[in-house]
């Protein structure tokens, strides 16, 4: 009697930055720059990968999906983000709001997978040099890039079915600025525990187990690199990889911490700056941490056309 007396919610009030009205043009400002940025600069990436012989490897390859993946995670959140900041708040329906979290949760989870597939693809270049272009291959490139997207996409779907039969009746306030997955789950008034262990079940061999792969390929990397006998052989062997290392310690970094900070209380305006680092600032940097340490990207750019022109003029 008591279930039937509920209201259902059909939309929840995201609150964004309502703590921080004083600086609401700034943010709105700040947010759209980066947002520009992030979209010019990966699609820069993809587009000298698509039309440079220099950069015709498995590595730029593999990296040109990286860009695509930042457009689509930083277009998923940003756009709404700056609609929330200029107005102090606003309204989503909850579908709405489950379709936002599944193509966060998929393309954060072909983030991690492709950094996997990277980190790889540099364990064979550099532990294993005289067999890559045979098993690195453009077949098996295009099976690992097709497969991370697809298995990305059905494996957050299969959580997503979970969390649309979910009833929600109250509250209905969302404190942060898009619709992630313990927010969300906390304004359910049904039993959400089957939800959170499918969660947990999918996160450990998309995201823990990529992490340790990725930390296990960097460790014989590095033993790897050591045993170089030539000084410059080891900095031109740890000029290929340390651009990617960088992405991944920013990236899990960012992912790590903020589920290890607490999201209640006080604490939670952590968790949205935090947040704020993999959701904006890690699409905006990863195409200029890849341009200004590695010389290959530089020589492509300075050779496509469309920047010599814009240089002679």
């Amino acid at each position: 009697m008591l279930q039937e007396n509920q209201t259902i919610v059909t939309e929840f009030l995201l609150l964004g930055f309502q703590s921080l009205p004083c600086f609401k043009v700034a943010l709105f400002i700040l947010f759209l720059m980066l947002y520009i940025m992030t979209l010019a600069g990966n699609l820069l990436i993809i587009i000298l990968v698509s039309n440079s012989q220099r950069l015709e490897s498995p590595m730029y390859f593999f990296l040109s999906h990286l860009s695509l993946s930042d457009i689509l995670l930083t277009t998923n959140i940003t756009p709404n983000m700056l609609h929330l900041v200029l107005n102090g708040g606003g309204t989503i329906y909850v579908t709405d709001c489950i379709i936002q979290f599944y193509f966060y949760g998929a393309l954060t989870t072909v983030e991690c997978l492709l950094l996997t597939i990277m980190s790889y693809d540099r364990y064979l270049a550099i532990c294993n040099p005289l067999r890559y272009t045979s098993i690195m291959d453009l077949r098996l490139s295009l099976h690992l890039v097709i497969c991370s997207w697809l298995i990305s996409f059905m494996v957050i779907l299969s959580v997503v079915i979970l969390i649309f039969q979910l009833q929600f009746c109250g509250p209905h306030i969302i404190d942060h600025y898009f619709c992630d997955f313990d927010p969300l789950l906390q304004l359910s008034c049904s039993d959400t525990s089957i939800v959170k262990l499918e969660e947990f079940v999918c996160a450990i061999p998309f995201v823990l187990f990529p992490f340790v792969f990725i930390t296990s390929s960097y460790v014989l990397i590095t033993l790897t690199i050591l045993r170089i006998p030539s000084t410059t052989g080891r900095q031109k062997a740890f000029s290929t990889c340390s651009s990617h290392l960088t992405v991944v310690g920013t990236y899990y970094g960012t992912l790590i911490a903020v589920y290890i900070v607490p999201s209640r209380g006080h604490s939670f305006n952590v968790n949205k700056v935090i947040s704020l680092l993999y959701t904006v600032g890690t699409p905006f940097f990863n195409p200029i941490i890849y341009s200004l340490r590695n010389q290959e990207i530089k020589l492509a750019l300075m050779k496509c056309p469309y920047i010599r022109s814009s240089f002679s003029i």
